[in-house]
């Protein structure tokens, strides 16, 4: 894709969308007074604790705690990463996501866009070609047939858009590549191949001979994105030709270490995703679809990535893998576990389903139902208990040989998690495996005696954006305060005025440089609603804090009297760090070790002070 989408695009968007309408499209929202309510739909309850407020287009669950802005919505609900959570509501609103050139400024708004997106005609053309091969699939009773014996229904075919490519060198190509720039197109599309040239030049082609179709006598399984559109193909061999499985090769719209077959469908269950089931092929995939399992993805003619991973966990907490109880199978288990190590930590689940030997996902559930299948799960290894039994049948335990070649096949492993609770836990599983107390294997794993040896260190705490806890005055602290009216009232940014902003950027105390940045983004440029000015912030590590804070209840009940009441606290903090400053002055010049610019400074704040109304 083309560069960063700019803020001001997503102040219109926010200001354009309807949040009722977004969620209540979804949900079924009742009116309450201003606002509407709803079962959340993000955990089970009877009684509705679920509020959107069409003011500040915001949406707040007292239950689960679960808020957000549309787009909040959106990426939760429907599980979309931020940039095709954009591209969806700016669809709905009938508007085009323009993008920064690169290396624009990403957090001003108003910077330069980028022309019309170059990747648009591809995705015409691929949506195109998907038509074309379903009408050819309809066409051919052999590729029908072929279907109907792998035991796909009409209605799985249609839900994938699973169609034929006939057996000819040049049908796509004849249909959509009459001309150079469309030949040229279907080739970055990846739908067809130039012909080798030979040395003498003329006896290469010209036009369309040129060419050749890539995919040809395969069923065809459209790769789509999230948003659904088709971005790649992959084709599977009707009879027992070679290569069983052919992808489309790497374009601007496919990356295969990316990309998750499936990933769509499986949105379109409208189930709450809890896990993934990541399996090998497209049809383990449509089978598990076709009965009832529609939580399967795949990765495509790869092995598992951290790409893969990581997209995966943005979506849900638990990811499953699948594999045949070959040697095969097994093999590729361990490399994806070498894989998830890194992926693994509190919060989230890698477990390690194995098939009896000869079955795969699409012979299994054939045989024996979507149930029973889904019920597998539950015996999956998880991922600490597959890395025990795998080392387990490397080193014999039951000796110090064998338990000092156990730590040293583990380290390696257990150097790729990150430090925190999770590697705490799994260093207990491990040691217990080992019959050790943990702090004494943590004492081997950090011995210099074997290369690669390091220490176990606790996680770093993280940085915390939540002002530190101070002067107290009602709920949170002064600046806490300041920044909440802001959020719930963007308008009150105008009651503070650049004297005052220029006082508060001297002031050191914690949380102060998020509500200058709030005071000065809003001046520069006002938001209309709650949701405009938390956007802006989405991809700043204070956001999770910010929303909270815009989960709270409002600390007044107009923009009149938030405006008054930021006025206040931002003339409470200033006077208190004047009366900071005063004391330590004073408490200097006791000691007779003030110098003139200070003794002029305690001069003027000595008459700063008495004009608020003395010490």
């Amino acid at each position: 894709m083309a560069g960063r989408i700019p803020q001001a695009f997503i102040d219109e968007l926010i200001a354009r969308a309807d949040i009722v309408e977004i969620i209540g499209s979804r949900v079924p929202l009742k009116r309450a007074g201003r606002e509407y309510k709803a079962c959340c739909p993000f955990h089970d309850e009877k009684t509705a604790s679920f509020w959107v407020s069409p003011d500040k287009q915001f949406y707040h669950c007292f239950g689960c705690g679960a808020h957000g802005t549309a787009l909040g919505f959106l990426m939760e609900y429907d599980r979309l990463p931020f940039p095709e959570a954009v591209e969806d509501l700016a669809g709905r609103l009938g508007l085009t996501v323009p993008r920064e050139i690169s290396g624009a400024s990403g957090s001003s708004p108003g910077g330069a866009a980028a022309g019309p997106d170059e990747t648009a005609p591809l995705y015409e053309l691929l949506a195109k070609v998907a038509d074309f091969y379903s009408a050819a699939l309809q066409r051919s009773e052999r590729a029908r047939a072929y279907a109907s014996q792998r035991g796909l229904t009409p209605a799985t075919v249609e839900l994938f858009r699973i169609g034929y490519a006939s057996d000819s060198w040049n049908d796509v190509l004849r249909r959509f590549g009459e001309r150079e720039q469309e030949r040229r197109t279907l080739l970055a599309a990846g739908l067809i191949i130039e012909r080798e040239r030979s040395g003498d030049a003329g006896s290469s082609g010209s036009g369309s001979d040129a060419y050749y179709d890539r995919f040809r006598d395969r069923l065809m399984f459209p790769i789509r994105d999230t948003r659904g559109r088709v971005i790649a193909f992959g084709g599977r061999v009707l009879g027992s030709g070679e290569p069983k499985y052919l992808n489309s090769p790497e374009t601007a719209l496919f990356h295969k270490g990316k990309e998750l077959y499936g990933l769509y469908e499986t949105r379109l269950a409208r189930r709450p995703l809890k896990r993934l089931l990541l399996v090998e092929g497209y049809m383990d995939v449509v089978r598990l679809h076709q009965a009832g399992v529609t939580d399967a993805v795949a990765t495509l003619g790869t092995a598992t990535t951290a790409e893969h991973l990581h997209r995966a966990f943005r979506l849900v907490s638990e990811v499953a893998f699948c594999f045949d109880g070959d040697r095969a199978g097994r093999a590729a288990a361990w490399r994806a576990l070498q894989q998830a190590l890194p992926e693994a930590r509190a919060g989230r689940e890698l477990r390690f389903l194995f098939l009896p030997e000869g079955e795969d996902p699409d012979s299994l559930v054939g045989r024996e139902g979507g149930e029973r299948f889904a019920a597998r799960l539950d015996s999956a290894l998880p991922l600490s208990e597959y890395l025990v039994a795998q080392l387990g049948e490397q080193a014999d335990v039951s000796h110090a040989d064998g338990k000092a070649h156990f730590v040293a096949l583990v380290r390696p492993l257990l150097e790729k998690v990150t430090p925190g609770v999770y590697r705490e836990l799994l260093l207990d599983r491990v040691a217990a495996a080992l019959g050790l107390p943990a702090q004494r294997l943590q004492q081997w794993l950090a011995s210099p005696e074997t290369p690669g040896a390091a220490p176990t260190r606790a996680a770093p705490a993280p940085v915390s954006s939540t002002p530190a806890p101070g002067r107290q005055f009602g709920r949170g602290s002064l600046v806490t305060q300041a920044i909440t009216l802001l959020l719930h009232f963007p308008a009150a940014a105008l009651a503070v005025d650049a004297s005052q902003r220029l006082q508060l950027s001297q002031l050191g105390q914690p949380g102060v440089a998020v509500l200058l940045a709030l005071l000065e983004q809003l001046g520069a440029s006002p938001a209309a609603t709650m949701a405009q000015t938390l956007e802006r912030w989405r991809d700043r590590p204070e956001y999770r804090r910010l929303s909270e804070l815009a989960a709270s209840e409002p600390l007044v009940p107009d923009e009149s009297a938030a405006g008054q009441e930021l006025s206040h606290a931002v003339a409470r903090l200033l006077d208190a760090e004047l009366r900071r400053r005063l004391e330590v002055l004073i408490e200097k010049a006791r000691a007779q070790t003030l110098d003139e610019s200070e003794k002029l400074e305690l001069q003027a704040l000595s008459v700063a002070q008495t004009r608020v109304g003395g010490p």
